[in-house]
Formats: structure tokens, sequence, C-alpha cells
């Protein structure tokens, strides 16, 4: 938020791409959405102007399928649907996403973008986000707790694992330029699951595991957003192609997590 400093770090260290990555997310953004605006956006419009004053090479920040709403068509929302968004991340990253693109063309700054799903990493504790669901419900399965889950049973939503949103980052930064044709941000996706359908796939690991769902304020923002993305736009521009299925993110995430937490005991 400091762009000044942001700016001595870009000189002292010859820096030629930004990946702008900090954000308030959903659910806390609801909390303080003055807060989330200041945050999400001004950071984003500092690291841009950063861009065209200093001529950095390319910029690199996330979007989400929080852009879109309650009037976006929710299976396999296409590139370009409706985007209504009804909470202020959704709204700041609509916004984020139309100056990006303003950048690009009136100012020939190479930014590129992502339309994150729900990301799922047993590495990092969640952060605030509506999907964190699936994030929290490994760790109480190896706990040994019952978990509560915060979003009904049958509430499907786009996520994908961790190693493979790096995997379409890098690829998506590393394309060439006349590859890309989505400046604003491209829809991405890997899997959608329900948390009954991601319980069902824990207890193959760990029979005794069980959850109970008890919905908040989240289930709304959930309701909001769609249940499957078409990605096809990024397939086709750059070869996006997901590696990692339900079955076999839940088999890594349980043998690494419990690593880590053996680590954190002894």
């Amino acid at each position: 938020m400091d762009n000044k400093k942001l700016g001595q770090i870009i000189d002292k260290y010859k820096i030629t791409q930004v990946y702008h990555l900090a954000a308030i997310l959903s659910a806390s953004g609801e909390r303080n959405p003055k807060l989330a605006w200041d945050i999400n956006m001004n950071g984003l419009l500092h690291v841009l102007e950063l861009a065209r004053e200093k001529k950095l090479s390319k910029i690199y920040w996330p979007s989400s399928i929080a852009v879109f709403g309650p009037h976006t068509p929710s299976q396999q929302t296409s590139q370009y649907a409706v985007m209504d968004p009804n909470t202020i991340y959704g709204i700041s990253k609509q916004a984020g996403e139309r100056w990006c693109e303003y950048y690009f063309q009136k100012y020939n700054i190479d930014v590129r973008s992502l339309r994150y799903p729900g990301l799922i990493s047993y590495k990092t504790p969640p952060g605030g986000g509506t999907t964190d669901y699936a994030v929290e419900i490994y760790h109480k399965a190896l706990e040994g707790g019952p978990y509560e889950c915060f979003l009904n049973e049958h509430t499907y939503l786009p996520m994908m694992y961790m190693p493979d949103a790096v995997k379409a980052t890098l690829k998506l930064m590393e394309a060439e330029t006349n590859t890309i044709t989505i400046r604003s941000s491209y829809n991405i996706s890997a899997l959608s699951f329900s948390p009954k359908e991601i319980a069902a796939e824990i207890k193959k690991h760990i029979p005794g595991f069980t959850i109970l769902y008890k919905p908040d304020y989240r289930q709304e923002i959930a309701d909001s957003w769609p249940g499957s993305i078409d990605d096809s736009v990024a397939r086709i521009d750059w070869g996006w192609q997901p590696e990692y299925s339900l079955e076999a993110m839940t088999q890594d995430i349980l043998v690494n997590l419990k690593r880590l937490k053996m680590q954190e005991v002894s």
C-alpha cells in the first residue's frame, strides 16, 4: 500500500515482473468492506502505475470466481458471462479486471490474470475465503474430530489444488504475448465438488470421519457463485490442463498434512 516504498524496492532490486497477490478475501471482506476495497483496489493501482512509470515487463494479478453473481449462469460459466458480484471482494475483483485491461489498452502494460476458483493447500492455513471449508476439513479429519461445515452438503463450487494453481499461473506468465487474448482475466478450472463429496473421499482414508452442516452467512456468498467453470479459452490460448482429481488431491493432502502435523508435535 506504500507505493513510494514499493517503487524504491523495484529500483533497488531491478525488478522486471510483479506478482501482486495481496488481497482481503470474500468472507473477511464482508466484515470490513471499506478496508477490503482500499487494499484490494489501491494496492493494484499502485502496482499498475509503477509498471507504467518504470516500464516493467509483466504484471500478474489474480482475479476470482467472485466476479460472478446471482444472475451468472451457474453451470459451465463462460469467459464472458454476466458479472454482478454482491460481495466487496467480488466487486473489487471485477473493477480490478477492468483496470488491468485498461492499462493494457492505454499503456501497453503486459498484465495477465486468472480467475481463481477456491484454492486448496495443505501448507497454508485458511485465509478468510468462502471456499476455506475445503482446507479446514482435512485438518479436522486428521485431528480426529467431526468437522462443522459452514456450507450445506450440496453446495458445488469450482476448486483447484495449489500445485495446479501454481502451474497455471506460471504457464500463463511464460506464454508468448501473441497467444494472450484475454487482458481482463482468464476463466480457469480444475475441479467442482460439494462438501458431501469431499467428505466421502476423506472417509475412504479415515473411515471414522464425520461431518456436520451448519450453514452461516457464507452460504449466501457461495450460492451467488458458479458451480462449474468453462475455461476453454485458457485451454486454447496457452494449453491449460489441470493434473489433480479430487481423489489424487485428497490422497496427497492427507499424506503431506499428516507429515507436517507430526513434525509440529516433535
